[in-house]
């Protein structure tokens, strides 16, 4: 017959056997609870990176100094994420909706992803100058020797205006606009299979502040209302300079 002190190291082994791989699978389902935890929490994230594609709806304003110039801009209405920040910058771009002129939201977001096709977004760029003149003030020094002298009829009193072959222009048109009192409303616009490819195929610039230069492009679909978009792109701009920002 065992004695008493066997029995209880008999009886004792498998007691102390099953508490430690209870304890050990105890850690591991926890150890598997924090990493399913935690990968959700990374799908998450990156499930809602995705879906923003690059865009944000962070109202927070940047004070951006391009040259000589203080901006400040909406994290929404600035285009690339590298660029939402503090400090001096070589050049910024920007987007916003037509004709809200608002940045990136969860309401303006089939706009900006083009849904369907459609396009309502300005593209704006502000860098320092790089000439002494805007399109407007080129238009007759330069661009008059570069177009053909006929023009057709375009939208809102617009004349379209074909390159010359010699130009380097010959996949673009120019677009002018003359009225009594003012400088000419001039714009460059591709033409033809580019156009349609483009989200904004015409581009104008013009300047502002002490030394900047800001051009945008905006679609074919509003140039019938280049006099608003012109209006409210300086408007705008000068709420950047003045430092209201703009939401």
């Amino acid at each position: 017959m065992p004695s008493p002190a066997i029995i209880d190291a008999e009886d004792s082994a498998p007691l102390t056997v099953r508490t430690g791989f209870a304890l050990r699978l105890f850690y591991v389902f926890g150890l598997l609870a924090l990493a399913s935890a935690a990968i959700g929490l990374a799908g998450k994230w990156a499930g809602q990176s995705i879906a923003m594609g690059g865009h944000t709806d962070s109202r927070t304003v940047r004070e951006i100094v391009i040259g000589d110039d203080v901006v400040n801009v909406p994290d929404n209405m600035i285009r690339f994420e590298k660029a939402r920040q503090d400090g001096a910058a070589a050049r910024l771009d920007l987007y916003v909706r037509w004709p809200q002129m608002d940045g990136y939201s969860a309401e303006a977001s089939d706009a900006f992803n083009h849904v369907g096709g459609k396009r309502s977004i300005l593209f704006i760029s502000l860098e320092p100058r790089m000439m002494s003149r805007d399109m407007s003030s080129r238009y007759a020094p330069i661009y008059g020797n570069l177009i053909e002298h006929e023009s057709r009829p375009g939208p809102a009193g617009l004349r379209i205006h074909r390159f010359t072959e010699a130009s380097g222009y010959v996949d673009e048109v120019l677009a002018v606009a003359e009225e009594p009192g003012a400088e000419p409303f001039v714009m460059r616009c591709l033409a033809g299979a580019a156009a349609k490819e483009s989200l904004a195929p015409c581009e104008r610039d013009i300047h502002i502040g002490k030394d900047l230069s800001l051009s945008y492009r905006m679609p074919p679909e509003l140039a019938g209302e280049w006099r608003a978009v012109e209006a409210k792109v300086r408007d705008m701009a000068g709420r950047f300079l003045r430092g209201t920002g703009n939401r």
